[in-house]
Formats: structure tokens, sequence, C-alpha cells
């Protein structure tokens, strides 16, 4: 049996009891250890994480950004894998990040792009994203409220080709109550950014996110789910750039 990587996975868990199993067992024997940051959860997740090996400790809410700041302090290891409670690492993986470490390479970077595949409603999309989340413990997020980006400046940044998968709802109604979140979070610090738009931005974004989305990227292939999947998304984007509209005028 393989010995664990000198590796940290990270969590952050609300109400997760439903899919964060999945996560934690895509890192067992991967990961030395397990850090939950759980900020409250009131189903079975923070049982369900420890009888997993995983440790869990608890934070109020911080913001997307502050809350991935605070469970990365948490971490011992070396190095950190991160993952969402709705993600896991998918098959080979594992064996790709081994042999990242057995060969000395992962020391050529302070950041790792792993890919990133969606599922949605049963499906899996076509198309992928590559995402920094095998990192280093100085690793930190800037602050924003939603769509938390790395700060990744002055980093030395490489692509691994292990894959994460993300399944992205439990169902079209929860999809778009989060995209309802993000847009009003997104909307809000755009215009304590100092940003504002024209009354026609959600019309001309959305059409612009579906014709790159939906027919330049072919979308259309992934059926039903493809459909709604970006449906949602335009949704959201005709609710972020109102929202910052009409807060402009407010």
């Amino acid at each position: 049996m393989n010995a664990p990587l000198p590796l940290s996975g990270v969590v952050i868990s609300k109400n997760e009891a439903d899919r964060i199993g999945r996560c934690l067992r895509s890192m067992q024997g991967v990961c030395a250890e397990i850090v939950v940051l759980d900020c409250g959860s009131e189903d079975g997740t923070v049982a369900l994480a420890t009888s997993l090996g995983a440790r869990v400790e608890h934070q109020d809410w911080l913001g997307f950004g502050a809350q991935k700041n605070a469970a990365i302090a948490l971490a011992t290891q070396p190095w950190l894998l991160l993952l969402d409670a709705d993600e896991w690492l998918a098959d080979g993986a594992a064996d790709v990040l081994r042999a990242l470490f057995a060969e000395g390479r992962v020391e050529q970077a302070d950041a790792w792009r792993l890919r990133r595949e969606n599922w949605f409603l049963g499906r899996k999309l076509h198309g992928h994203e590559c995402m920094a989340r095998l990192v280093r413990p100085s690793h930190r997020f800037l602050p924003m409220r939603v769509h938390e980006k790395p700060d990744l400046a002055g980093r030395r940044v490489a692509d691994c080709t292990a894959t994460i998968e993300h399944d992205t709802a439990r169902s079209l109604v929860a999809h778009r109550t989060k995209n309802d979140r993000y847009a009003q979070l997104w909307a809000e610090q755009r215009h304590a950014d100092g940003r504002h738009c024209p009354p026609w931005s959600p019309w001309t974004h959305a059409a612009a996110y579906w014709l790159k989305m939906y027919l330049l990227r072919a979308a259309w292939r992934d059926g039903r789910q493809g459909w709604q999947f970006h449906a949602s998304h335009a949704r959201a984007v005709v609710r972020k750039y109102r929202t910052l509209h009409r807060l402009g005028r407010a």
C-alpha cells in the first residue's frame, strides 16, 4: 500500500452530509491529513467527516475567500490539496499526484492547476477548466465576496493533468438559487469597488455569455442538461448586471 503524500486535504463545509463523503474518500490514502473547516452544519456533515478520518474544526462564516484562508491556516503539511465538498479526485488523479511528488517535479512550481470537469444533473458536461488546487501553505485567496480568486502574484504556476470532478448542483432549483446568491454578492462587490453599468448591460452580457458558451463552445452537445445549465447561468448574468445597475442608481 502506498504511503500518503506530504499533503493536507483542505475542505470548507456547511450541510454537506450528502456530498462530502465522496470528496473525503477520494483523498484518503493520498493526503497525510484531511482538514474540514465547518461553519455550523446542522446535518451529519461533522460526524461523517470525523468518521472518515478528517480533523474537523469550526469557524463561523467569514465569506468565501476568508473562510478558505482560515482553513488553509489549519493545515500542517508542506503541500495542500484544496477541494470543495461537492468535488472529488477523479480516477487516476492520485497516481498523477504521486508521480509528481516521486519525480520531484512538484517543487518546480508554487501552485499547480488541476483540470476540473463539471457534472450537471447526472451528466458530465463537455469542456474543462484549470484551477490552482495543489498549492503551498502560503497560498491565499483575495478578499472577494464571491468567486474567490487566489493571489498568484509572484508565484510560479504550472499545469498538472490530475482531474477533479465537480457536481455543480443537487437540482435545477438549487443551481438557480445558488446562482442568484452569487449574482447578488457579485453585484455588491462590484458596487463597493466603484463599478457601474448602463441599463442595457444585463441583456448584452447575457447574450454574449450565451453566444460564447452555448454556441461557440458547442454546449448544445450536452443536450437538455447543457441547455438548463447555461440557461441558469445566463439568467444569473441578467440578475448580476440588473442588480449592479440598481445599486448604482440608488
